[in-house]
């Protein structure tokens, strides 16, 4: 088995293990106070908001370079100034973010500002992460940083919620309790970038290199800091960052905390998505570079397809099962329920997004992959600005946030389905997805009007038992996708092979 293949199947069995535990968590305990819950799901994402205005794509550049300094003997090098360069920019930022209050007088009644003694060294901690999580991907080795950008952030947030309620326990007053639980949470991220560097030198020996000489020759420095511009102009799309910073910052962290609960929920919708470019690069790459776009557009439709099938159960099941499974969360799960068209139009658009299958990375690996840097300002624009309209303008408060997403998500696939079907002449669309969407919308509408009983427990099971009886019965006449080449011995010990 090669390192390849290997690193790909640890890398899978990690993933679905941090997103086990993060559903589970967020459903099951988190609930239990949504204003603390949200103040750790504000920290994070805000840190990782702004860690690219410190990194400015330099990881990137780590990557596209490596292979040509490795070669010239410069490896050490590269990763020392990279280090060094990201210290700098965040000194910069640093100072810009304390000289701000001076231009922006409201700026200190933000939370951002409020939390800053968390926030500031975590975007320091996280920008030396992102530089070694490139790097050591040189290596073929990806199962570790894996563990370390998957499962330690999900730690950290278990952890520290956890260690929470302990010291309230304990009769310590919340001041208190909330500083020992955001020491836990600092003290995980802070394990995380000893791990990173501790991982680097197994890996080789960082030997710290910090002249110049090889970086001015030929002016090699502007070639590796244009391509890093670009990097950086390709991560504004992170909406997921945006939402939480913005519902945060206008909203209060109690909805910070439901929201992310909400998510969790949602995001079961995109499990089939887990894995799908390493698994399609290579074959989007072979077909692009022989030029075959019948292939490639065959392959684009038949994965868009499985996509939104599998998709589509799931949010079937999550919709007539969700109403109940709030009924075992804990005192707050009523909250939720209140917000169940949240989970109605957030599904929705992720199910968009999984019907255009693997559009991005077409784009990405063709010779118009700045194209995807301008639909990803396009997306990070929309969904500010549409948050903002909907944040001042309406009393929807998180489902705005959902309507927002779900326009700005819709838009960005359709310019990509647009920009890909005249340039590349290849569509996910298919009409079979069409006759997918009315199985599901009638398994949905049959397992809602079908009477109640009096357990919740049962309804939790049959409801979204009779959703999947329903759409098999459907897909039997229909015949839209091969369920009978996945519920089969072979295929069920296939799984479980590592060779």
């Amino acid at each position: 088995m090669s390192v390849v293949a290997r690193q790909g199947f640890k890398y899978s069995i990690i993933g679905y293990i941090g997103f086990l535990l993060g559903t589970v968590s967020a459903i099951f305990i988190f609930p239990n106070d949504f204003e603390f819950y949200g103040k750790l799901r504000y920290i994070l994402p805000t840190a990782e908001m702004l860690v690219p205005f410190v990194v400015l794509g330099i990881s990137y550049s780590n990557v596209k370079f490596f292979h040509m300094v490795e070669r010239d003997g410069k490896k050490q090098n590269m990763l020392s100034l990279s280090l060094l360069t990201v210290f700098i920019n965040f000194i910069i930022f640093t100072v810009i973010f304390f000289i701000l209050p001076y231009f922006y007088p409201k700026f200190i009644n933000s939370e951002a500002w409020k939390i800053k003694e968390m926030i500031l060294p975590l975007i320091l901690i996280l920008s030396f992460c992102a530089i070694f999580n490139k790097y050591t991907s040189n290596y073929k080795r990806i199962v570790v940083s894996n563990i370390f950008d998957n499962l330690f952030p999900k730690i950290a947030n278990l952890g520290a919620f956890c260690l929470f309620f302990f010291a309230l326990s304990q009769n310590i007053t919340a001041a208190t309790s909330q500083k020992i639980a955001f020491a836990f949470f600092f003290g995980i991220f802070f394990l995380m970038l000893l791990g990173y560097i501790y991982y680097t030198n197994k890996l080789e020996k960082i030997k710290l290199d910090f002249n110049t000489n090889y970086f001015k020759k030929n002016n090699f420095w502007k070639e590796f800091f244009n391509y890093s511009f670009f990097g950086f102009l390709g991560t504004f799309g992170n909406y997921l960052a945006i939402n939480s910073f913005m519902i945060g910052e206008f909203m209060g962290m109690e909805e910070v905390g439901i929201y992310s609960v909400l998510y969790a929920l949602i995001s079961l919708i995109s499990i089939p998505q887990l894995g799908l470019f390493n698994i399609s690069a290579p074959i989007i790459n072979k077909t692009l570079a022989d030029g075959d776009m019948e292939e490639l557009d065959r392959f684009h439709k038949k994965t868009s397809l499985t996509l939104y099938f599998l998709g589509a159960v799931l949010f079937s099941c999550i919709m007539v099962g969700f109403p109940y499974l709030t009924q075992f969360m804990p005192k707050n799960g009523t909250m939720l329920r209140e917000y169940e068209p949240v989970v109605w139009i957030w599904g929705s658009a992720v199910l968009i997004d999984l019907a255009t299958g693997f559009n991005g990375n077409i784009i990405s690996l063709s010779k118009y992959y700045r194209f995807n840097i301008l639909v990803m300002l396009l997306l990070a624009g929309l969904t500010i600005g549409l948050n903002y309209y909907f944040i001042k303008n309406t009393d929807l408060k998180l489902i705005g946030i959902a309507l927002s997403t779900a326009i700005s998500l819709s838009i960005y696939n359709v310019v990509k389905i647009i920009f890909n079907y005249f340039v590349f002449k290849v569509s996910p669309l298919s009409i079979e997805m069409i006759f997918v969407s009315i199985i599901c919308t009638l398994a949905i509408t049959v397992a809602i009007v079908l009477p109640n009983f009096n357990s919740n427990l049962i309804n939790l099971i049959y409801k979204p038992a009779v959703v999947l009886i329903l759409i098999y019965i459907g897909n039997y006449f229909t015949k839209i996708f091969p369920i009978e080449d996945y519920l089969n011995m072979k295929f069920i010990k296939s799984v479980f092979k590592i060779k």
